[in-house]
């Protein structure tokens, strides 16, 4: 008697990527994929109904984002195994999945063959993180985190807003701001504001679609 297969639930924004997976791990004869989600809040939802013995998906989901997702299934159910497959190689973004309760983190540049590897090696309880974002983990424990209201503040100083502008769309003084740019320059190491916000998007910390790079 065969072994009951590996269910897969496969998430992520885009139709194409979601066929090309499914399509690959049906193909193999210890794998079947369950359900696919589109969105942050389905992938809980269908998490919840399937009970999937692996989910693969992306970070970038709408709605929830995925870390939001990976928390929200590891929180209710502890034993989740969840693998992050997504672009994103910043040491905050790789941070925030495993924070999250992720077991996985591969780019969507992985071969195939190390893609099945890893939801094989994780159905079997293991983690599968490669060496070189391992190391960008081990970076990042050397940094001081951004609270929620910089990072706000970081994303209107991405889109061209002055002090000023930034404390009236977020309600604050532009003293507050002043403050909020000062305290994240000595975090992130950076020489100005410019260098700030390169240094955040490199490091996953925001995202050019988090961005509203019209005139002020």
């Amino acid at each position: 008697m065969n072994p009951r297969p590996i269910r897969v639930l496969v998430a992520d924004d885009h139709l194409v990527v979601r066929f090309g997976l499914t399509s690959i791990i049906d193909q193999q004869a210890d794998m079947q994929v369950v359900a696919q989600a589109s969105t942050g809040r389905e992938v809980i939802d269908l998490y919840r109904t399937h009970r999937p013995d692996v989910t693969l998906m992306d970070l970038r989901m709408p709605g929830l984002n995925g870390d939001e997702a990976i928390a929200a299934i590891c929180q209710e159910d502890p034993k989740a195994r969840v693998i992050v497959l997504t672009i994103h190689r910043g040491d905050e973004a790789v941070h925030r999945a495993i924070r999250a309760g992720a077991r996985g983190y591969l780019l969507k540049d992985v071969p195939f063959q190390d893609l099945l590897a890893a939801i094989r090696s994780v159905h079997e309880g293991h983690h599968c993180i490669p060496a070189e974002l391992a190391g960008a983990i081990a970076d990042r424990m050397g940094h001081e985190e951004l609270t929620p209201r910089e990072i706000d503040v970081l994303k209107l100083i991405a889109s061209g807003l002055s002090n000023k502008l930034a404390g009236e769309r977020l309600e604050i003084t532009e003293n507050a701001v002043k403050h909020h740019v000062t305290a994240i320059l000595g975090k992130l190491g950076a020489q100005d504001r410019t260098h700030a916000v390169m240094l955040a998007l490199d490091r996953g910390i925001i995202h050019l679609d988090e961005v509203d790079l019209r005139n002020p």
